[in-house]
């Protein structure tokens, strides 16, 4: 059985929707906002 191509990298998911990648932009804030109101377990990525 072969593997799928698309893997993702941890890096990449990190920079992308990481924490501090949220912090980054206005939008970011708003989506970590949006998180915290709906009582999310986690906000980004860990």
């Amino acid at each position: 059985m072969t593997k799928r191509t698309l893997g993702g990298t941890s890096r990449k998911r990190k920079r992308t929707s990481g924490f501090r990648a949220r912090m980054r932009t206005a939008t970011g804030r708003r989506v970590i906002q949006a998180r915290r109101t709906k009582g999310r377990f986690r906000l980004a990525v860990a």
